[in-house]
């Protein structure tokens, strides 16, 4: 085995994902959630580093191994939350993605989401030819295409005004609550009275953090907070093959699970512990 690290609730792998997967025990994770190097963006000074392929194709093709072999280490019931963002290339956008996505489809992944994470505030680019991009994705996949475990109720999010609006104008306030007193029914069968709140919408409005001592992108908490939740329950694993800062590890640890962290660069594993794992409640905000 390849631990660096063991608690509790915490446990660091430090080597390459592929080969750390093919160590660990099957059906361990209830939910994976990551984000791992993007094509072509950085060097992380490693060799055999993901994302320094000769080509796309190479890259998307290396990532479907490993997350064919993760799928083994998932729950039956379990899910999958992929972050990535696109390169630019000579010729234009890679299109990596959807690239990816659709591979992953093809490799027997049930693609159940395209979360759109929308970034309100973003660094300024210095071109005058497209628009800034602002946004990029969060892939929801599952092993089956139906009875995998996502907690509906965990993620709800406050519903527009103008929906409290007229459920009150039409079925709240004094109206309901006579009605309700004359032993009336407001909600028709199988559903329930509205409550101001509304199920999880696919565009997700975050904006990015920085990191103390991180010299690579993190995804802020607030945006992979939903993923956990939805995704697990207390006491579960979380895995995320690409820990990086440990971010995904702190969230999870701080809404319950227990964490199963894989990276291939011992200074990021070092990071995480001094910074995550290490204190005694997220440095960077409460949980929502």
């Amino acid at each position: 085995m390849s631990i660096y690290y063991d608690s509790s609730d915490v446990q660091l792998h430090h080597g390459d994902a592929l080969e750390v997967a093919r160590t660990l025990p099957d059906g361990m994770a209830r939910t994976i959630v990551t984000s791992p190097p993007y094509y072509g963006l950085r060097d992380y000074g490693e060799d055999g580093q993901i994302g320094a392929e000769a080509s796309v194709g190479e890259y998307v093709a290396r990532m479907v191994e490993v997350f064919r072999e993760l799928r083994r280490v998932l729950a039956d019931d379990g899910t999958f939350w992929l972050n990535i963002g696109d390169s630019y290339l000579s010729d234009g956008l890679a299109g990596v993605p959807w690239r990816l996505a659709l591979a992953l489809k093809e490799d027997g992944w049930s693609l159940r989401a395209d979360v759109i994470w929308h970034k309100p505030k973003v660094l300024p680019e210095s071109i005058k030819n497209r628009p800034t991009r602002s946004h990029e994705h969060i892939f929801m996949f599952a092993k089956v295409n139906s009875g995998y475990f996502y907690d509906h109720e965990s993620v709800r999010e406050a519903g527009a005004e103008a929906s409290t609006r007229r459920y009150e104008a039409g079925f709240g306030g004094d109206k309901a609550t006579a009605l309700r007193a004359a032993g009336i029914r407001i909600a028709v069968e199988g559903k329930r009275e509205y409550d101001g709140m509304r199920s999880l919408r696919d565009v997700w409005s975050v904006s990015p953090v920085s990191f103390p001592g991180a010299h690579f992108a993190t995804y802020p908490p607030d945006l992979i907070r939903p993923c956990i939740r939805a995704g697990s329950e207390p006491g579960d694993i979380v895995l995320d093959p690409f820990s990086g800062s440990g971010t995904t590890g702190a969230v999870a640890t701080f809404e319950g699970r227990r964490y199963v962290g894989i990276d291939l660069n011992r200074e990021y594993l070092d990071l995480s512990l001094r910074t995550r794992f290490q204190q005694p409640a997220l440095p960077w905000g409460e949980a929502s």
